[in-house]
């Protein structure tokens, strides 16, 4: 795949449009950084379509951080172990989503880790005491999710019980933003928050070069991936997280267990739509590289690299014909 891709890069020549230029705008929503390029040739064009992508971001932010009290999705966790909470299309669409990635993974993607992730403060570095682990994982499960379609309510059916966007509303945050650009006429585009791409096109002539990070040398990278037209999503365990002793506390927590897997460091998953890479990001993260891998060759149109507990690199079959390029 990335072989075929250099090669059509090398015929390609750049777009004649003589008062193009690349226009970009980088802000701090969703808790992460959220950068923006676009390829246009109307300055007021590309401004109107920058502030028309932030926008969306921080609409986002307002309906599904659970940090936002005034939040639908905070709404959600405060009301749904009482009774039933009606929540809009969009929120109820995208908790449908967040099953069948439950369902995909046999678990390892489930939003109700929440009831054990909230007890977790990595600026401070504390975590939750296994007494208070064990009781919030009786509040995990995903079959506890209860959605009635024909009503567009959620239940939670334990006690405890709360939920978090996290593993994929950063990527369907870039999707959104990436059908904005694409109709306004936008054909060159990167949409990035935090670890999360939406790749419009290429970059004018030649494809995106996206870098895989080192998860231990900060600065540098371990691989570089050249894509065009993709979502891309990198989880890793240097994002959040503070060292106690010799393990590692970070924000990526196996719904199983409350605590944070250490089978892998970092995983990047290649798909269509930023919402699949997000989440399978966090899914192979859990599942570690064996089973996340296998995992990802059932899945037509998605690749993966990890790297693994030992720092090697390992990647899926579809980025065999050459491989990423490595640093």
């Amino acid at each position: 795949m990335l072989n075929a891709l250099r090669q059509a890069a090398n015929r390609r020549v750049s777009p004649a449009a003589p008062h193009a230029r690349w226009f970009s705008r980088d802000e701090a929503i969703m808790g992460t950084a959220i950068h923006v390029e676009l390829w246009c040739d109307d300055a007021a064009c590309a401004e109107s379509a920058l502030d028309a992508v932030m926008q969306e971001m921080h609409r986002i932010d307002a309906s599904m951080s659970p940090y936002k009290e005034t939040s639908e999705l905070s709404r959600v966790n405060r009301d749904a172990a009482r009774e039933p909470v009606r929540v809009g299309d969009e929120l109820f669409e995208l908790l449908e989503r967040a099953l069948e990635f439950s369902r995909l993974s046999g678990g390892a993607f489930d939003i109700t880790y929440a009831a054990a992730g909230h007890l977790y403060d990595y600026r401070r570095g504390v975590k939750p005491s296994e007494a208070e682990l064990a009781c919030a994982r009786a509040a995990i499960g995903w079959r506890g999710l209860q959605l009635d379609r024909a009503a567009r309510t959620v239940r939670f059916a334990k006690a405890g019980m709360r939920i978090d966007l996290g593993g994929f509303a950063k990527g369907y945050a870039v999707d959104n933003a990436g059908a904005i650009l694409a109709r306004r006429g936008i054909r060159h585009a990167i949409v990035a928050a935090g670890g999360d791409s939406r790749l419009l096109g290429d970059r004018c002539g030649r494809p995106w070069t996206i870098g895989i990070r080192d998860p231990r040398r900060k600065g540098e990278v371990v691989a570089l991936l050249p894509l065009e037209d993709a979502s891309v999503s990198t989880s890793g365990d240097y994002e959040r997280y503070f060292d106690n002793g010799a393990t590692r506390c970070h924000h990526l927590l196996d719904p199983r267990t409350g605590k944070s897997p250490d089978g892998v460091r970092s995983v990047t998953i290649v798909a269509p739509d930023g919402l699949t890479s997000e989440a399978l990001s966090k899914t192979v993260f859990v599942l570690g590289a064996a089973r996340g891998l296998r995992l990802v060759e059932s899945l037509p149109g998605v690749d993966a690299v990890v790297v693994d507990a030992d720092g090697r690199l390992q990647y899926s079959s579809g980025l065999l014909d050459g491989g990423p390029a490595q640093q």
